[in-house]
């Protein structure tokens, strides 16, 4: 069975993943939430990123250490630093803990990857490199988790047209499913309709 490119992120009702002021705090997932991130987590292969959100994932690394932390966050930390994970990045020349730096192209490694025999969904996280993806045509499913509010602006879920490509081609998605969260947040998931 071949493997699944998927870009899976939260965003709020007006479509960004990062606010204004570069805070998403309005996105801390309650119990319910952070349980079926951590089963999406959990079915992943791999997971392709870029340096901001590297950066902000390093957290993970040693939040084994945090004493705060409960058994949830303990469970993702696990499961977080055992999965594969491969950083996009022009600055970059070292990551550490179980993350390597990307040798090739984005369009490459993802097919490299799904040739692979390996089990697991292939995530990409972050909207510069889900536009990348999606203007490579890699992408084989959206999945966002939609947050009811509005926060009037910063990074969006999609950055402008250019993420279909130079000539804005249109993408056809099927349903695939919808689950509304006891929080408000609404989970949608669909699949490229090749």
């Amino acid at each position: 069975m071949a493997r699944t490119v998927i870009y899976s992120m939260s965003m709020s009702l007006d479509g960004y993943i990062v606010g204004p002021d570069g805070g998403f705090d309005w996105s801390v997932p309650d119990e319910e939430v952070f349980q079926a991130s951590i089963d999406e987590v959990r079915g992943l292969g791999v997971h392709l990123l870029g340096r901001n959100l590297y950066e902000t994932m390093l957290y993970w690394e040693t939040a084994d250490q945090d004493s705060s932390l409960d058994d949830k966050e303990l469970e993702f930390a696990d499961i977080w630093n055992r999965l594969p994970k491969l950083v996009f990045s022009r600055t970059l020349a070292v990551v550490q803990g179980n993350y390597g730096l990307a040798s090739g192209s984005l369009a490459d490694e993802v097919r490299r990857l799904k040739a692979e025999s390996e089990a697991g969904d292939i995530a990409i996280g972050g909207a510069t490199l889900a536009a990348e993806a999606a203007a490579a045509g890699v992408i084989d499913e959206y999945r966002v988790r939609v947050y009811p509010v509005l926060v009037g602006g910063g990074i969006p879920y999609f950055p402008g047209p250019q993420h279909l490509s130079g000539h804005q081609r249109q993408i056809d998605l099927e349903q695939v499913e919808t689950r509304t969260f006891s929080s408000g947040v609404v989970y949608l998931r669909y699949r490229v309709v090749r």
